[in-house]
């Protein structure tokens, strides 16, 4: 049976994955034939990807953070290198490029859709930059033109984060394939799940073997003790593939259903003060990750929901104010050289968008919205 958005206790979840019977029924097939590490369900997931989202070449991975480092090292990223990283975006995009050695260099964003700003990758490109990492964020598309022509003018390398991009295409084409490579993640609150897992994708065959060699110890195949270079396991299971394979049938299912959720968003917070829902990009399209709005201070509405028992998120916490990454600060960093992280994490709000919701829920949670911004604690300026 499939969960719903409301759980038992009243409260209206920010995750509730579309998962039900068929996936583990699917799941108990493999357990049954005894075959659950990695064969022949997660050959059939990639090829299944492969043909979904247009690439030529592809291999799994465990999960999104070490899709993106799987693909790093596969394009020869490692300490001296610099990557360029838009500073909204999940901290994975950063620590996978750490995990190589390399250092992120952190990016403003645009103000309008929070992906990659370009101009300000020009100002931060260094000798050292060995490669640029757009992060196609909340469900659309970075301008993968403007990313591209910018990698090709200083010989750069393109990693795209896709994690949030099952379904999004720009221009007509899915993303995480315009890169060198290209990364997906199947986490519990992406469009598809596997619980956990990742998908890389690539467009040449020797960056292809590459990560064949580095996400299984060393060698093509497994069942070998020779081992011909350093890898590591990467790998996913065949419990994990079979779920994998029934939420891909779903996936135009659940995205309608995304779509129809995010309509009624539209309708029903237009016209409240100081509240913008946020879309698709210019030559985009939208599977919304959640419903992204901004409002004039987020912080006091989200209390106000959470007193109504809704379960809401900021946006990302700005990649150069982390702690994990205060030694990448240097004496002159400011707030004031990423104005549009900023101003996206303190106004930016996250509201929930999936299968389990209902309209009358988007409805609730409007109606909370609503009341909070056109009370005196509401600035409703925006």
């Amino acid at each position: 049976m499939d969960r719903a958005a409301v759980s038992g206790d009243g409260w209206i979840r920010q995750v509730s994955p579309l998962i039900g019977e068929e996936e583990a029924r699917a799941v108990h097939r493999v357990v049954e034939s005894g075959w659950i590490t990695e064969g022949p369900e997660s050959a059939a997931f990639v090829e299944e990807l492969k043909e979904y989202v247009g690439a030529r070449f592809a291999v799994l991975a465990p999960n999104g953070t070490l899709a993106l480092a799987l693909g790093l090292l596969a394009l020869g990223v490692g300490p001296g290198d610099e990557v360029l990283v838009p500073d909204t975006t999940f901290v994975g995009s950063a620590s996978a490029v750490a995990l190589t050695g390399a250092k992120p260099v952190f990016v403003d964003v645009e103000p309008t859709t929070f992906q990659i700003n370009m101009a300000d990758a020009e100002r931060r490109a260094t000798s050292a930059t060995k490669a640029v990492m757009p992060v196609h964020l909340y469900g659309t598309a970075c301008d993968m033109t403007a990313v591209s022509a910018f990698a090709d003018e200083r010989g750069l390398r393109v990693i795209e984060d896709a994690a949030q991009g099952m379904g999004v295409r720009f221009r007509g084409q899915h993303v995480g394939t315009f890169g060198d490579v290209g990364c997906f993640s199947f986490f519990a609150d992406k469009t598809i799940t596997t619980g956990e897992g990742g998908f890389v994708t690539c467009r040449d065959e020797s960056t292809y073997e590459r990560l064949r060699l580095l996400r299984n110890q060393g060698r093509m195949n497994s069942g070998t003790f020779i081992h011909p270079s350093v890898g590591f396991n990467f790998r996913i299971t065949d419990m994990q593939a079979a779920m994998g394979r029934v939420q891909l049938r779903r996936l135009s299912q659940i995205v309608e259903r995304k779509q129809t959720l995010y309509a009624a968003y539209r309708d029903a917070l237009s016209g409240i003060r100081g509240v913008r829902v946020l879309g698709a990009a210019e030559g985009a399209n939208h599977v919304p990750f959640r419903c992204v709005a901004l409002v004039d201070d987020a912080a006091p509405l989200m209390e106000r929901l959470t007193s109504h028992q809704i379960e809401s998120r900021t946006f990302f916490y700005p990649l150069h104010l982390q702690p994990a990454f205060a030694s990448l600060r240097g004496p002159d960093t400011s707030d004031r050289d990423f104005p549009n992280a900023v101003a996206g994490y303190e106004g930016g709000i996250c509201l929930p968008v999936h299968s389990g919701l209902t309209v009358d829920d988007v409805a609730r949670i409007a109606g909370v919205i609503r009341d909070h911004q056109e009370s005196p604690q509401g600035k409703g300026t925006l």
